[in-house]
């Protein structure tokens, strides 16, 4: 590709430097302290990307790395400059590879773009007449490795758009475009949209939206006797000891109902609590699982308190009402295939054999069941906010936000 540099609105030449310290001699703090800081993610992408985009805040303060190389994924941010932490999960060993591996190339990010369903017969994860097995999975190469096209940019959003064909596992062709807008949100933004009080100066943050387009361009509708598509936006972020996942549900007469844990099976009491309307899950990286939130128990809301690094992190997402259709992307043979999850949680941990790519948990949101005529739309927007500093000064927004105080989801586990 002949791509060039885009950092701060403007165009720069591939450069030959690398990172100013070398991971393999410095220390494990070291690597540590490196690996988590923002500038050392942009330098290490820049050294090893076709493409970037870097978009800053006014006072540079709130920042953001997107790759158009990976579908035009937020990488990472930051909320204090190019020294203070980078909050997204990058999967280093694999990028600097510059291999392509086979099922899924996990390269990491705060927000990337996928769709749905996974599994089940209308499944585009796996071909026609193959079983749902680990050996038939296979990330659609669109929504892997290969670029979107930037279509725009200004100082705080850039615009991406992609068209491609999809084939799901009962025969059934989609052709369709996709267009993604990201955009660096200010302060007064974050309070409008999470309802929140005037945050307090002592608070760093960084938010940004995707608003993630999925259109119709073929000749006919897409209709759920043939499958569905639906719009999937993931986001990879680093776990620590002390993350907990905080979902906020609707109250059910049986609470059992409103968590999905069949994914990699049953989670066990002391990583994923149910109480007094929240959903818990233990986001530290240390044991693989998965959970999901049907949509009528979902709210457009979710995130983490990372208690070690003092770090609350927001979701917030596109939740049309009495809209029940969610694609089902569970590996089977489907009775319903439009009773899927709304919002899911995962946390990464070791295989079976011990192996482990890296340790990481995700945020996902999903767009209800995409039943469009020809040239029809739907819209999903997923949000990310990051506030750092003092628990005191975080205690009001979780309390604004989540109904609980970060006592009270730092006591569950």
């Amino acid at each position: 590709m002949n791509l060039k540099w885009v950092a701060s609105l403007s165009l720069c030449a591939i450069t030959s430097c690398q990172p100013s310290q070398d991971r393999d001699s410095a220390e494990p703090q070291d690597i540590k302290d490196i690996v988590n800081t923002f500038d050392y993610d942009l330098e290490f992408l820049q050294n090893h990307l076709d493409s970037l985009v870097l978009l800053k805040s006014d006072d540079g303060q709130a920042q953001l790395i997107i790759a158009p190389q990976y579908q035009g994924r937020v990488m990472s941010s930051t909320a204090e400059g190019e020294k203070g932490n980078s909050f997204g999960w990058i999967n280093y060993e694999l990028i600097a590879s510059g291999e392509e591996k086979k099922h899924i190339n996990p390269y990491g990010g705060e927000d990337r773009f996928w769709m749905g369903p996974e599994g089940g017969q209308f499944a585009i994860f796996f071909k026609q007449g193959e079983d749902f097995n680990f050996e038939n999975w296979q990330t659609p190469t669109a929504l892997d490795t290969e670029p979107f096209a930037v279509q725009s940019q200004s100082q705080h959003t850039v615009t991406f758009s992609k068209a491609f064909m999809l084939e799901n596992h009962s025969g059934s062709r989609f052709q369709l475009e996709v267009k993604r807008k990201i955009s660096l949100l200010e302060k007064s933004d974050l309070e409008e949209l999470l309802g929140l009080s005037q945050l307090d100066d002592k608070i760093a943050s960084v938010g940004f939206s995707s608003e993630n387009t999925l259109i119709n361009r073929g000749e006919h509708a897409w209709t759920k006797e043939k499958g569905l598509l639906s719009i999937w936006i993931l986001g990879m972020f680093k776990p620590s000891p002390t993350t907990t996942i905080v979902i906020p549900y609707k109250e059910a007469q049986d609470s059992a109902k409103v968590v999905n844990d069949a994914y990699f099976g049953k989670v066990p009491e002391d990583r994923l609590q149910i109480k007094n309307g929240i959903i818990y899950f233990k986001g530290d990286g240390k044991q693989r699982g998965k959970i999901g939130v049907p949509p009528q128990y979902a709210r457009e809301v979710m995130g983490s308190y990372d208690a070690e690094n003092k770090v609350l992190t927001i979701v917030k997402y596109t939740l049309p009402e009495n809209t029940p259709d969610y694609v089902n992307s569970m590996w089977e043979l489907q009775d319903d295939p439009y009773r899927g999850d709304a919002a899911n949680a995962y946390n990464d941990g070791p295989l079976e054999d011990g192996e482990q790519m890296a340790p990481f948990y995700e945020l996902e949101s999903s767009s209800p069941a995409a039943a469009l005529q020809a040239q029809d739309s739907i819209r999903h927007v997923h949000t990310t906010v990051h506030f750092t500093g003092e628990r005191e000064t975080l205690d009001q927004i979780s309390r604004e936000v989540f109904g609980v105080n970060i006592a009270q989801i730092t006591a569950v586990f």
